[in-house]
């Protein structure tokens, strides 16, 4: 099977040690002395709307990625894909309302 890299663009990755959904690819590393593909790039997520810029960007090797379908990727992937509740607060002010 073959891929543009223009494909590979809006692919939904997916970790296969924990089925956490990472994103979606933004971008790759391409080796440009062998002409190959060195990793694939999920930029992080956006802070407030943006407004506090974004979490670091998370680079996979092309040795870790498992499988390339035709809408997801699947990876392995370790360091820190646990992602933080984004209404942590939320509990707190419902509890106060009952």
């Amino acid at each position: 099977m073959n891929c543009r890299i223009v494909d590979m663009k809006n692919k939904e990755v997916i970790n296969v040690e924990d089925g956490c959904r990472i994103g979606c690819v933004n971008d790759v590393e391409v080796d440009m002395k062998c002409a190959r593909l060195v990793a694939i790039i999920v930029y992080g997520r956006l802070k407030c709307f943006g407004i506090f810029g974004r979490e670091e960007d998370i680079v996979i090797k092309w040795e870790n990625i498992e499988v390339v379908g035709e809408d997801t990727i699947l990876v392995k992937y370790h360091p820190s894909c646990r992602r933080k509740k984004r209404f942590w607060w939320l509990p707190i002010i419902a509890k106060g309302w009952k």
